[in-house]
């Protein structure tokens, strides 16, 4: 074998393994790099509250009523349409008589056209009303003699949760207090006296609220009647007409507020940063290029590739030489 027939397979020997090194080292770089996302979360909550309560009443009485010189005391306690709620209820009767009062006779205290009481109450809003009209009330000693009569009368109390409660009474014509015509325009108290009858104090538009409760009443009665002083029938005590109350629903609780993440952002994580110097660059980052932990291995084994081509080449052209 001539040194030419030698050199020819030594150096496409090393000529090969250069190309082999060459090729394969970019085509191992070229890994790509992975990565990973974490789950997500998110919260949220809810509350609760309690029904108001209401109530209404048409009529309301609390006199006492003294027979034969006050030997006989007989309570007249007397409620026309009176309603309570949490659930929903409405009356409309007309009159209330009362028997054993008056010699024995029934007494019908009150009449009137329309005489409607309603109250209502859920979670949310608490509601009384009344409406009466064209009514006339009557006591014991006093058959032919209205103690007040009245055209038209309303009143309401409206109790929502998270707001103000409101109470508001409206008299509408004028009133007739034992067989006197008043015009009443605003709300006061105003004082009726009437020879050998008695006396009748009327508050008109009653009406209070505090925070949570409110309570109206169109016309309240302060009564001291003795007819004639007979002492046969004295009457004492209050009338009221066109009642309702109400009670705020307790507000519901304030809901949970969600973590808003793109109004709170997560803080990035700072990248871990390391002085340089110029005697010690810094190192690449593998993720970067796209290369992994065998990359250095993989140079280490194409720079001796060349390397051993390079030096079976050279001796090669040694030998040639010789």
């Amino acid at each position: 074998m001539n040194s030419n027939t030698f050199r020819m397979p030594v150096r496409r020997w090393a000529g090969v393994m250069a190309a082999a090194a060459l090729t394969a080292g970019p085509a191992l770089l070229a890994v790509p790099a992975q990565a990973t996302e974490g789950p997500g979360s998110g919260s949220g909550g809810a509350g609760g509250s309690g029904e108001g309560r209401a109530s209404a009443v048409v009529l309301k009485t609390g006199l006492d009523v003294s027979l034969l010189n006050k030997t006989v005391r007989v309570p007249l306690r007397a409620a026309l349409n009176e309603v309570q709620a949490p659930a929903s209820s409405e009356k409309t009767a007309l009159t209330v008589t009362l028997d054993g009062v008056d010699g024995g006779r029934p007494v019908s205290v009150l009449r009137a056209d329309v005489a409607t009481a309603k109250a209502t109450a859920d979670e949310g809003r608490a509601e009384g009303y009344t409406n009466l009209a064209h009514a006339k009330v009557h006591v014991p000693g006093l058959p032919l003699l209205s103690l007040i009569e009245i055209q038209e009368v309303t009143s309401k109390a409206v109790c929502e949760a998270g707001k103000r409660p409101v109470a508001e009474s409206n008299l509408l014509g004028p009133v007739t207090v034992l067989g006197k015509r008043l015009t009443l325009s605003t709300a006061g108290t105003t004082r009726v006296e009437v020879p050998g009858v008695g006396e009748v104090t009327l508050e008109l538009s009653r009406t209070s609220t505090t925070s949570r409760t409110a309570a109206a009443a169109a016309l309240e009665l302060n009564v001291s009647l003795n007819p004639l002083k007979l002492n046969v029938a004295e009457v004492e005590g209050t009338v009221t007409l066109a009642g309702a109350t109400c009670e705020s629903p307790a507000a519901p609780a304030a809901p949970e507020r969600p973590v808003d993440r793109a109004v709170q952002p997560e803080r990035p994580e700072q990248p871990d940063l390391k002085p340089q110097t110029a005697a010690e660059p810094a190192k690449p980052n593998l993720a970067e290029t796209g290369g992994n932990s065998m990359t250095p291995w993989l140079a280490g084994g194409a720079a001796l590739l060349l390397t051993a081509g390079g030096a079976t080449l050279a001796l090669t052209r040694s030998r040639a030489r010789r």
